[in-house]
């Protein structure tokens, strides 16, 4: 596993159920709120640090999804992306990569499309099991508590470049 853990240059995140809890509130006045963590957005700095490009594919269009993204300054943002293997594909010929260079990081049943492609699937803890089977890592932080983080943290010590 360390030989294919080393070729990851890309980490795609679905975004409810992974960067959130998968729950968001929609006042009465129709604006939506989710809840993020600063722990994801450290993961995102630590990434970048490390040239570890990060793309976010989100089943679910949301504004509050884009206002983060732009904060964090991710680029690469598909938002409402139900079926999500063209976005897939678009990053992977964006940045000129095979499925063994990808990782992705998921929870429910449309991120099993993608992450049966990737070369590197992973499951947060509160994954569904059927993508916690055909994952190759699970997070011991459930998502919107720093699972991204966590992933990105768990790919560097991998590939030894936490500490450069």
């Amino acid at each position: 596993m360390t030989q294919k853990i080393e070729q990851i240059k890309l980490l795609i995140s679905d975004v409810d159920g992974v960067w959130t809890d998968g729950t968001f509130y929609i006042g009465t006045d129709g604006i939506e709120l989710k809840r993020f963590t600063v722990l994801d957005g450290v993961g995102i700095a630590m990434a970048r640090a490390a040239n570890l490009k990060i793309a976010l594919i989100s089943g679910r269009y949301s504004p509050a999804t884009e206002h983060r993204a732009k904060e964090l300054k991710i680029e690469d943002i598909y938002n409402g992306s139900l079926n999500k293997l063209p976005a897939y594909e678009a990053l992977k010929e964006k940045y000129n990569l095979d499925d063994s260079e990808i990782a992705y990081i998921g929870d429910d049943l449309i991120d099993i499309p993608v992450m049966e492609k990737v070369g590197f699937p992973i499951a947060v803890d509160n994954a569904i099991e059927d993508v916690k089977k055909i994952s190759v890592y699970t997070t011991k932080s459930p998502g919107g508590n720093g699972a991204f983080r966590e992933a990105v943290v768990w790919i560097l010590e991998e590939q030894g470049r936490m500490n450069n």
